[in-house]
């Protein structure tokens, strides 16, 4: 059981759905960031997703991409991000985090190196989105191994041939992309989510959390009453990068995640 298991069963057994918030760590900078993941849990966010600055981001929009620019250009590295996770974790070790990004800053490091690394930095799971499952070999295994849950997206293109292959190693939860396309380029719709939330549950059999396009606390509600739970992250960075202080930011996730709770 990892804290992302403890945390499914703890909302369930109180009949909650999941708020989790997505951040790109080192953005605007260092300290900035770090301030707001700790403060990311008092403002209701269950699951923190942290992104990990990559170059050439293929399935992020623009306010993604233009954070993980600014993060690189403060210097944030991989190894930057794990420390901001160890700090974070120095008082904090319930709320989980999901490490989102790209394969080729892990390679770079070393596969091995990494997840002795993420385990002592306290990250509970991978999101990496280039990563097929016929390469599970090269990351998932290994860091289920490690005891790391591994997280696959699934889109409305994947299909009933598709979607147990996609199924096979993952752990955790399953991220659903609700839109064709890339981060913050369209907006949800609940009745086009629901059906597949509920192929994709009575397939994998792991809670199926939605993300892209859900930008509004009106639109956290409604997509939470059809799945397990919600991601934001295009609208959360992009008050980020309008230079909000920290607490404004924090409001600002305090009523997605509202949103997400009262469903």
């Amino acid at each position: 059981m990892t804290r992302i298991d403890d945390t499914f069963a703890a909302l369930k057994a109180q009949g909650r759905k999941a708020f989790v918030s997505y951040v790109m760590a080192g953005d605007p900078d260092f300290d900035k960031s770090l301030e707001i993941v700790k403060g990311l849990p008092g403002a209701g966010v269950d699951i923190i997703e942290l992104g990990l600055p990559f170059t050439d981001p293929m399935a992020d929009g623009p306010t993604i991409q233009l954070a993980g620019q600014r993060a690189l250009e403060g210097g944030m590295t991989l190894k930057r991000t794990l420390a901001l996770a160890t700090e974070f974790r120095k008082e904090n070790n319930t709320t989980p985090i999901v490490m989102m990004g790209y394969y080729n800053p892990i390679y770079s490091m070393g596969v091995d190196a990494f997840l002795v690394a993420a385990r002592e930095a306290g990250i509970d799971g991978l999101i990496v989105v280039d990563l097929p499952p016929e390469e599970d070999d090269e990351l998932c295994l290994p860091a289920q191994a490690a005891g790391l849950n591994f997280i696959r997206l699934a889109t409305p293109t994947t299909d009933a041939k598709r979607l147990p292959k996609v199924a096979e190693n993952t752990s955790g939860f399953v991220y659903y992309v609700s839109i064709t396309g890339i981060t913050g380029s369209a907006e949800a719709d609940a009745g086009d989510v629901a059906p597949e939330v509920t192929r994709i549950r009575d397939t994998v059999g792991l809670p199926v959390i939605v993300g892209f396009g859900v930008n509004t606390p009106e639109k956290s509600k409604a997509i939470a009453e059809v799945a397990d739970g919600v991601v934001v992250g295009s609208a959360i960075v992009a008050q980020i990068a309008l230079g909000k202080s920290t607490q404004e930011v924090l409001d600002f996730v305090r009523t997605l995640a509202d949103g997400a709770h009262a469903a």
